[in-house]
């Protein structure tokens, strides 16, 4: 039986033997793999995601994400540049993140050939019955996004420099936002908030710019990959992914609770407004908030910043969803949250820099 990486290097070979670009039918055809569709989306990132079987032991070896629009053929090439650079960066980690193998054509456009990352999507589970219910299940699946972020961290990491949650958010949203006669008081909120995370330090790493449940694979409670690195950089912000995976798991808590009741395991959370799972998890009490909010104090200081940066960190992340997501309700949405989160409480005292926390 061929075992997986073997057929992988067999379908780079195969991409390379080519003299031009081949159409993705006439690769799929010469790899003699399986293959099924497994994604579209119709955003203006519109995308379609193929995988490929090997038919000797059903499993699948490698994955291919064709653009249906010039917008997404861009975003497709910037993906396969950073897949190429964490190669270079990160060797180690070449089992748990995708390789780019090379390009196929697809109606005049570039499509990404990617090996596949073994592991069960995290949002399996997480949409399982009373999964985010179970205390120790919500644990394990902080422990295990945690500690796939750490090692990625790691191997990844270069100097230090002033923590940056803007990155372009601000100017962003200003933009976005221009016909909302409240965006000038968010907009100055938020830079509060920058200046004073960036009293901390934290070192340059690579970043994956959309670390959440559904991007993360697991085996049992060990994350074994992440996948869908549209939005990565192989240099930026590391707390970025931190608060991300922390808003996202929070973001859905009520999925499927009637307007009104109660959420299954969270006697007080309510199914509310959007967004309450991130009201919760950040001014709540309970068992879900204390892993949350140990989850971001311990992420900020194994970087070496103030742990107590946690809630205006988070809400950094929150203005960077309503800055740079694709769909305009998803960004309206975030966008309200932010402004009802950061006008519940007054911004934390500066600490002076004896007082910052350092790994």
């Amino acid at each position: 039986m061929t075992a997986v990486p073997e057929v992988a290097e067999r379908l780079e070979a195969l991409l390379a033997e080519h003299s031009a670009v081949p159409a993705l039918a006439e690769f799929v055809a010469e790899s003699k793999l399986r293959s099924v569709v497994v994604g579209t989306s119709k955003d203006p990132n519109a995308k379609i995601t193929m995988l490929l079987v090997a038919p000797e032991h059903r499993r699948v070896v490698a994955a291919i994400k064709v653009p249906t629009t010039d917008e997404a053929a861009g975003v497709v090439a910037a993906e396969g540049r950073v897949l190429r650079q964490l190669a270079q960066m990160a060797p180690e980690l070449t089992a748990r993140i995708p390789r780019n193998l090379g390009t196929v054509n697809f109606h005049g456009r570039p499509g990404l050939v990617m090996t596949a990352v073994a592991g069960t999507p995290m949002m399996t589970s997480y949409l399982g019955w009373r999964h985010t219910a179970t205390p120790r299940r919500v644990a394990d699946d902080f422990s295990a996004a945690g500690r796939w972020l750490a090692e990625f961290q790691r191997a990844t990491a270069s100097d230090r420099s002033a923590l940056d949650m803007d990155d372009g958010v601000l100017a962003r949203l200003e933009s976005r936002f221009s016909d909302d006669a409240r965006s000038g008081d968010d907009i100055a909120r938020l830079g509060a908030i920058h200046a004073q995370l960036a009293r901390s330090t934290t070192p340059r790493t690579a970043i994956h710019g959309d670390f959440w449940f559904g991007n993360i694979l697991c085996a049992g409670s060990v994350a074994t990959g992440v996948v869908d690195w549209e939005a990565g950089q192989a240099s930026g912000e590391p707390v970025r992914d931190l608060v991300r995976f922390a808003l996202g798991y929070a973001m859905f808590l009520d999925r499927g609770t009637k307007p009104g009741h109660r959420v299954a395991g969270h006697p007080q959370l309510r199914a509310e407004t959007w967004g309450v799972g991130v009201d919760y998890a950040l001014d709540g009490s309970g068992w879900f908030p204390d892993i949350v909010r140990g989850f971001l104090r311990a992420g900020l200081a194994r970087l070496g910043a103030a742990p107590e940066c946690w809630r205006g960190a988070a809400l950094a992340g929150i203005a960077e969803l309503a800055a740079l997501t694709d769909h305009p309700e998803f960004a309206r949405s975030n966008l309200e949250l932010f402004r009802r989160l950061a006008a519940q409480r007054p911004l934390a005292r500066r600490p002076p820099r004896a007082e910052l926390v350092r790994a």
